[in-house]
């Protein structure tokens, strides 16, 4: 093994793409114009991304964008970026905005620590949503999880004095694995309290994969802290 592949930073998700419907590959031709990006060498300019400034938030891993396109079409007023690496669920999420006509949306479809390192404003966003991340429940793979000391110290340098990270998951160890890294960053502040997890807030859709976890007997944790300093 190379030096260069040896500092390989480890990625939180596994590229598995599948296959497109139809609907999908027609939302990448006729769509992506409308509500994709790529990234270039220089910050995002959201002014200039969207046309107006407007609280953002940003949500990473959005699936197949059930709850990003319901919280869009609430909150008109403001701005989201969408960040997935998986294909299908990107042409998904294309496909609603279009249905709802929804115009405040834009998507990235990268990694989302290379978009937190590299592409991001200090200061920029209001809100970061994460959502049912990868839970790599396997001990082994417990690296592999998102939610780490640097993913803490990435979040706090790009939202601003007062923003909130709100996560949640369905894995019990994940969330006390969250509720540790977040607790111990000094520029955190638990909003219900420490090591108090929070009840589901309404800005949260309830979506089908939530219900049907509920119906199999499984719980859900969310977080939500804000950065103080």
């Amino acid at each position: 093994m190379s030096e260069q592949q040896s500092q390989r930073p480890i990625r939180s998700y596994v590229l598995r793409q599948g296959r497109l419907t139809e609907g999908q590959q027609r939302a990448f031709d006729q769509l992506w114009s409308r509500y994709g990006m790529i990234l270039h060498d220089e910050p995002i300019d959201f002014a200039a991304l969207f046309g107006r400034q407007a609280p953002i938030t940003l949500e990473i891993g959005f699936g197949n964008g059930e709850a990003l396109a319901q919280v869009a079409a609430c909150h008109p007023e403001e701005n989201y970026l969408g960040v997935e690496v998986h294909s299908p669920g990107v042409g998904h999420l294309m496909i609603k905005l279009a249905e709802q006509q929804s115009e405040n949306v834009r998507i990235i479809q990268t990694d989302a620590m290379e978009l937190l390192r590299h592409a991001l404003p200090t200061a920029s966003l209001s809100r970061v949503l994460l959502y049912f991340p990868d839970p790599w429940h396997k001990r082994k793979h417990h690296k592999r999880r998102i939610v780490q000391t640097e993913f803490a110290n990435l979040i706090h340098r790009v939202l601003i004095p007062g923003g909130v990270l709100h996560m949640a998951t369905d894995w019990q160890d994940y969330a006390h694995q969250m509720m540790e890294v977040l607790s111990l960053h000094s520029g955190f502040r638990n909003q219900m309290g420490p090591q108090q997890f929070s009840p589901r807030p309404d800005s949260r859709p309830i979506t089908k994969f939530e219900k049907r976890g509920e119906r199999l007997g499984h719980g859900v944790w969310d977080l939500l802290f804000e950065r103080t300093v």
